[in-house]
């Protein structure tokens, strides 16, 4: 029997971020696991229903065995097996981000030995995740440059505090990813986005933010910027909510984000400045990987079949956890350049992961 390896989820970012990436990569190298200290370094510490979810997934996914799968628990074993086919379902009953179990689930099911739905219910736009917009548009573009990709429907949004929100994505296996160069920023070629209302939310709201992004985006954008405001309908999104996603295109293919939600107690303008604000930041550094992006891209690296640079901004807490966690589990190293005043390039030899369910 194969030894359980032992992973500290109290250390770097301590929290919900470890025991994802943990999970994926224990059933990609079929290593078991104890995680202890689980977000031990957040307020309310151990498994929220969200995380519950997320190991409840993954385990179906893959058949595993898994101890402590309770609230509040800051222990669990994981046990995994073969990744199946066909369709799994984690439905959160909170706002729970679908953004945060997409990202747990995908890197594993992109390897599945047949095509995997998901089926997600929960929070798609809420603070402290990825907005699910900005998965399928800036997140999914760079996912396929190593060769794999997904197919989403939403169904229905889901905001704090309710959630509610359902999506489904469809993934189809791969037998290997490729190593990706994303080191040339090139030039902007296109900006883009989507401002949006919904339930009582005044619609010059939308137009404030998406303001206050143009006001921000045409100090590096001279040509139209192309922000979509719009009102949600009341079938797709009933409860009250309001938000901003960005993104620009480079003649290299470079495709970058920037997103944020509105609040009430926050001028909706400056709001759109501040997500404009991530991209031109990243600009300055001729970035080609935004700094919400990044960390998705380190599993994936480390997976690829060969070697992958990408040029991006100096390292968050959850890139260096990505990393932590990658060379913990798979033996692979990166390689971190820091440049002044010219970004970071990240460096990683993939392990090559083959999918022999895929000829």
């Amino acid at each position: 029997m194969a030894k359980v390896m032992d992973i500290d989820g109290s250390v770097l970012e301590g929290g919900g971020q470890i025991l994802r990436m943990a999970l994926c990569f224990s059933i990609l190298c079929k290593k078991p696991i104890r995680v202890f200290n689980i977000r031990a370094g957040r307020k309310k510490p151990g498994l929220m229903a969200q995380h519950m979810k997320g190991i409840e997934l993954l385990r179906a996914i893959c058949n595993a065995q898994v101890q402590g799968l309770e609230l509040g628990s800051m222990e669990v074993q994981f046990h995994p097996g073969d990744i199946g086919q066909g369709k799994f379902v984690a439905h959160v009953q909170t706002a729970g981000s679908v953004s945060l179990l997409l990202q747990a689930a995908l890197p594993v099911a992109i390897f599945g030995s047949g095509a995997i739905t998901l089926d997600l219910k929960g929070g798609t736009n809420v603070d402290m995740a990825p907005q699910v917009d900005f998965m399928t548009e800036i997140f999914r573009p760079n996912m396929e440059k190593f060769g794999a990709t997904f197919d989403f429907d939403l169904f229905r949004r889901g905001y704090f505090p309710k959630g509610g929100g359902h999506c489904v994505a469809h993934i189809k296996p791969v037998r290997s990813l490729k190593p990706v160069t994303l080191v040339d920023f090139g030039a902007i070629n296109r900006c883009f986005g989507w401002s949006f209302v919904a339930g009582a939310v005044p619609m010059r709201v939308a137009k404030d933010l998406a303001d206050g992004a143009k006001n921000m985006l045409k100090r590096i954008y001279r040509d139209e910027i192309d922000i979509e405001e719009y009102r949600e309908s009341v079938d797709m999104a009933p409860d009250n909510c309001s938000g901003i996603i960005l993104g620009i295109q480079t003649t290299t293919g470079v495709v970058m984000g920037g997103a944020a939600l509105g609040n009430r107690n926050k001028d909706a303008f400056r709001t759109g400045e501040e997500a404009a604000n991530v991209i031109k930041t990243a600009y300055k550094l001729r970035a080609c990987v935004d700094r919400h992006v990044q960390d998705m891209m380190i599993v994936l690296m480390a997976l690829a079949d060969g070697r992958s640079r990408i040029k991006t901004e100096p390292l968050t807490l959850h890139t260096q956890t990505a990393i932590h966690v990658a060379e913990l589990m798979t033996m692979t190293r990166f390689t971190v350049t820091e440049h002044e005043n010219e970004g970071v390039i990240i460096e990683c030899d993939g392990i090559g992961y083959q999918n022999h369910s895929v000829q």
